[in-house]
């Protein structure tokens, strides 16, 4: 695992999406269920029932991308847990509610953290609506890439790692020679610094390892890093590669020289 906490590269404007982002959230999450910061939900059993009903109906259930709703008494939730009301949903545009939702606090600080490191120059880059265009994108595909291997999971998928992965290729693209500060736990927590080439490179080496064995447990999808990573790779890699210059001579005949 390695964790980033600074990029020495800095941006020209500021990057009012990304700050955005973090701020949509980290509000989303405080106003629901895991954050503790409200009574409303209440506690004990019935907390974790609510809990599993507000992922169930904001979340991404993978087998309801391909197959249609389905029914709340097929819903996966904790045992004793009573059927909930029905709820209106639209699988589609559950994709684009899951982005905003975290599965606890460790979830999301290190979205976020990632997002805060990474995404800024990515939107330097990219300019602030392409930017955004790019992350709903990015969220999406990499939503899609994890159901389709996955069109029968009926297990919940939150968070915003699909979309933030996205930014991660893109930003290895854009600028692999960028100096990261990272720590690593295994190293300890010491602060060492890289160029970004080897910091993402070998995050997403461990997210495909992982994707190889499993796909995680509730809201962790480990194949969504790896589609969205790929996906802002390969398009800051069309968009934004050098481009070459052809020079065109132009020759004259012996007889244009002719007087």
């Amino acid at each position: 695992m390695v964790i980033p906490v600074y990029d020495k590269n800095p941006v020209r404007r500021r990057p009012v999406v990304t700050y955005t982002l973090i701020a949509v959230c980290t509000v989303v999450f405080l106003l629901g269920p895991l954050s503790g910061f409200t009574t409303s939900y209440g506690g004990g059993h019935h907390l974790q029932c609510t809990q599993a009903v507000y992922f169930d109906r904001w979340g991404v259930i993978p087998t309801e991308l391909f197959h249609g709703r389905l029914p709340v008494s097929a819903l996966a939730l904790p045992p004793g847990c009573p059927p909930p009301r029905p709820f209106a949903k639209v699988p589609f545009l559950s994709v684009l509610t899951s982005m905003f939702l975290h599965g606890g606090w460790l979830h999301l600080t290190g979205n976020m953290l990632f997002l805060y490191v990474f995404g800024d120059n990515v939107e330097n880059r990219m300019g602030r609506v392409r930017f955004a265009l790019f992350y709903l994108v990015a969220g999406y595909l990499a939503t899609y890439g994890f159901a389709l291997a996955h069109s029968d999971d009926t297990q919940s998928l939150v968070g915003a790692s699909g979309a933030i992965s996205g930014a991660l290729g893109a930003y290895l693209y854009l600028y692999p020679k960028a100096r990261v500060t990272s720590v690593f736990p295994f190293l300890f927590f010491v602060p060492l610094r890289f160029p970004a080439w080897v910091v993402l490179g070998f995050w997403f080496v461990l997210q495909w390892l992982a994707a190889q064995t499993a796909h995680g447990g509730p809201g962790v999808a480990y194949l969504a890093h790896v589609v969205g990573f790929a996906f802002g790779f390969l398009c800051a890699w069309v968009c934004y590669r050098p481009r070459r210059k052809v020079s065109v001579v132009i020759g004259t005949t012996q007889g244009d020289m002719q007087p």
